[in-house]
């Protein structure tokens, strides 16, 4: 929002930043439609749905498949259900659990909307921010349901998790080629995520569109219901295979072992980031004239920066939350390796606890390295297709300068795994989410200067709009491995704990 009043003061700045919006099908197809961009309410709302939407809907299937699916895996609903219960039940009161969770993460949404929306111009009501929040957490309620569906259908949590992402890529696909021509429009009827485009807050709200939401919900929870009723416990509704030929490869130590552990995830991360930043790239061209509509402000504060790499210098600000993310998924599944009791099996052989952490916490860094280094490589290859002109080693530089902040929060969520095993996964992903909303709305709010010091995001440089800053990669480098080394002490001297 200060973004706005700072990079379009005028009215002359904000028609061409109409004009380049309008006309620029490439950022669309990526965020949703443009609806009076050229007032704070539609700016705001074509952000916050456009990009925290979809952050929300993968959050909501990672979450509903590891809380549902991956605790019957781990045998915990077995427990569960030796009670007065039935699977039914059980999952119909985990449904209504994560339900609550999404209650009070849109009551915080809302709150954080009506608070910072004081200063616009017009204000923004209460109830427009409670329709705000409602609007861009919408897509979480969709993925969670989806999430819990594909748990039923699934043999497994993994299965289950790239089961609701197939989904998720599917909508997200088709609402791409929806809003590529005006030809092909209807066909975003097919997907619920063109749906939370039409409710429109802040600008045109219609809520009605909820209606078709709340149905596609209802019905995935009743679906969910029933089949988690019907199935045998620890079995899918779709065919598996029963035997495997044994895979024996990078199981001789522990190094091996992390990095047969991590590749699935890693390769996940890796693709999205590639992908992601191949679409980035391919729209540079067209997504630099919007930047051309700012008479100063966001100019200025990137060193002059123009053309092309002034718009990739805010979208890598996009990458390094996901990198950040890929390494509390990573926290995550160190953690999991404990709390499902393989790693009680693992250290009964002749392997140390240290070698074994020190292990994961490389693979898990070299996975960064990776997805950083994917996110450069393809927005070349999108921004070369377009015509942007942007140099490849620029680009490979600004991918890998979003890593650092990874490495931060993989080296916090290590701390924390070694002193509170239960908590390292939350505070991974929460140092992100609080990061990145400073980021969003720190500038403004009172005391912006001491909160964006504590965001992992603001000390980034926006690469490749700004020189990387590798003096501060190397300190954050450094804080996150000496964080990982005191986590790794601290694990070696505490008991083995579940969840």
């Amino acid at each position: 929002m200060n973004d706005f009043t700072t990079n379009y003061p005028t009215p002359a700045d904000r028609a061409r930043l109409v004009a380049s919006t309008a006309s620029n099908l490439g950022m669309q197809a990526l965020f949703g439609p443009v609806h009076h961009i050229d007032t704070v309410g539609g700016y705001v709302a074509w952000h916050g749905i456009g990009i925290l939407g979809l952050i929300g809907a993968f959050w909501g299937l990672l979450t509903a498949t590891r809380l549902l699916r991956g605790e019957e895996d781990a045998g915990r609903w077995e427990l569960l259900l030796a009670g007065q219960t039935t699977r039914a039940r059980a999952a119909l009161g985990a449904l209504g659990g994560l339900g609550i969770a999404l209650a009070v993460l849109w009551a915080v949404t809302a709150a954080t909307a009506f608070a910072v929306g004081r200063t616009a111009d017009p204000a923004f009501s209460a109830g427009a921010s409670m329709f705000l929040a409602l609007a861009t957490v919408t897509p979480a309620a969709l993925f969670l349901a989806v999430g819990a569906l594909c748990g039923q259908l699934a043999g497994s949590r993994r299965q289950a998790a790239w089961l609701a992402a197939a989904v998720f890529g599917v909508a997200y696909a088709i609402r791409i080629v929806a809003y590529t021509g005006s030809t092909l429009r209807w066909i975003r009827w097919a997907s619920p995520l063109a749906w939370v485009d039409d409710l429109r807050p802040l600008t045109d709200p219609r809520p009605l569109m909820l209606l078709p939401i709340l149905a596609v919900i209802a019905a995935l929870v009743a679906a969910t219901t029933v089949l988690a009723g019907r199935r045998d416990l620890g079995a899918g509704t779709l065919p598996a295979r029963d035997t495997a030929p044994a895979r024996t490869r990078l199981l001789g130590g522990p190094l091996g072992l992390a990095v047969r552990l991590t590749r699935p995830g890693a390769l996940g991360w890796i693709t999205g980031l590639a992908l992601g930043g191949f679409m980035f790239g391919i729209i540079t061209k067209t997504a630099a004239d919007a930047m051309a509509g700012s008479s100063r402000g966001v100019l200025q504060r990137l060193g002059g920066a123009s053309g092309g790499a002034a718009y990739l210098g805010f979208t890598f600000l996009f990458v390094t939350l996901l990198v950040a993310m890929a390494a509390a998924a990573q926290v995550g599944a160190t953690r999991d390796e404990e709390t499902q009791g393989h790693l009680d099996l693992l250290l009964a052989r002749p392997v140390s606890r240290m070698p074994w952490l020190a292990g994961r916490f490389a693979v898990s860094a070299a996975v960064l390295v990776a997805a950083g280094a994917a996110a450069g490589l393809f927005t070349w290859v999108g921004a070369a297709a377009s015509g942007a002109g942007v140099a490849l080693p620029t680009l490979l530089a600004a991918g890998l300068n979003v890593v650092p902040a990874g490495i931060l929060v993989l080296g916090i969520g290590t701390l924390v795994h070694g002193l509170a095993p239960r908590l390292a996964s939350s505070v991974a992903y929460g140092v992100v989410a609080f990061s990145f909303i400073v980021e969003l709305l720190g500038t403004g709010l009172p005391a912006s200067r001491w909160l964006l010091d504590l965001s992992v995001l603001h000390h980034i440089s926006r690469a490749p709009a700004a020189d990387p800053r590798w003096d501060m990669a190397a300190i954050l480098v450094a804080v996150g491995i000496a964080a990982a080394a005191l986590g790794a002490a601290a694990f070696t001297r505490r008991d083995l704990k579940g969840a």
